[in-house]
């Protein structure tokens, strides 16, 4: 059973924070109350809070951790990291305002019976759960947020993925100065991302599951956040959530999904591989090469909690890795 979060440990969702600003304010400052106040300076006030339609019939999980305040709306929308619009988080909101997310379209593949392409009518049809999750960023932070979606393992069925498929592969959405996107079915009028050398990564944003992770219950492709669709900045209009794991393997804007046999390219991984691992499981046991993992710091609070092994769902997930050596399967 996942560990319980109590009401005081839900996070402020304006304080997202932006892995590259935050390393480099954190080198700067030389420690982490010091980071805090230069990471302020170096980003301006973020802009208002946005407004998304509502999501019908949502019901509450039994995979939830319940129990918590949860982190306003506000800020959970005005902190995100999301690079391909900007690698300043409070520069996202803003730069993210005339994503067209309508129409949209998640191209399903691979080593499948029936590969085939989901409209977000067809996924907002599938039973609309609220999830209450902890994040735990891979720079030393974390935050608990309240999702709206389902198991992903429901959309992968409606595939019937072969015995050949042993991994997962996903996309985002990116239309920048370099688009690289084809035979997707993408929106029109998304050209204000910028480009692979402004981010400092490669796009499209891609990441990856293997087969059994993937169709654990725990993770889920989420539409929404306090019962309303998914801002634009926060990975609208369809995004992953593996709680489990360091938070940019939830990736956003899926576009394409992909059943694969062989274990596929990450963007961290492929940007720093000695940093980010295919798997990048949270594990305070195993410090990242420039600062140690065994604490954290709840966005909203001043001092720094110890980082539960897995974020706290050892219980559930811990089986899908047994007999791995959990330091060379970073």
């Amino acid at each position: 059973m996942a560990e319980k979060i109590r009401s005081r440990e839900i996070t402020p969702e304006n304080l997202y924070l932006n892995r590259r600003n935050f390393i480099r304010a954190g080198v700067f400052a030389g420690s982490t109350l010091a980071t805090a106040g230069v990471y302020k300076l170096i980003n301006p006030p973020p802009p208002k809070e946005v407004e998304t339609a509502p999501i019908e019939n949502v019901v509450a999980s039994t995979e939830s951790v319940a129990g918590d305040e949860l982190t306003s709306l506000e800020n959970i929308t005005n902190y995100n990291n999301f690079y391909e619009f900007s690698t300043r988080k409070t520069a996202v909101a803003r730069a993210a305002e005339d994503f067209v997310t309508e129409p949209w379209s998640i191209s399903v593949e691979g080593a499948a019976g029936k590969p085939r392409v989901f409209g977000m009518d067809e996924i907002l049809k599938f039973t609309q759960e609220e999830r209450i999750y902890r994040l735990r960023c891979v720079e030393g932070w974390s935050m608990v947020i309240p999702w709206v979606g389902f198991p992903l393992r429901t959309l992968l069925n409606k595939v019937e993925p072969l015995s050949s498929a042993k991994y997962v592969a996903f996309q985002t959405f990116y239309d920048g100065a370099n688009p690289k996107v084809s035979g997707v079915k993408l929106p029109q009028g998304a050209n204000s991302m910028q480009s692979s050398f402004g981010a400092g990564i490669e796009f499209p944003y891609v990441e990856g599951l293997r087969i059994d992770e993937a169709m654990h219950p725990l993770a889920i492709v989420a539409t929404g956040l306090y019962g309303k669709r998914l801002p634009n900045q926060n990975g609208a209009p369809v995004r992953l959530v593996v709680p489990w794991k360091y938070g940019f393997k939830s990736i956003k804007s899926i576009v394409r999904i992909r059943l694969t046999e062989t274990e596929p390219p990450t963007t961290w991984n492929i940007a720093a591989p000695g940093e980010y691992g295919f798997y990048s499981n949270v594990n305070p046991e195993v410090a990242h090469p420039r600062w140690s993992q065994a604490n954290e710091r709840r966005i909203g609070e001043i001092g720094m909690r110890k980082t539960l092994m897995f974020n706290g769902y050892a219980d559930e997930v811990a089986s899908l890795y047994s007999g791995m050596d959990l330091r060379k399967n970073f």
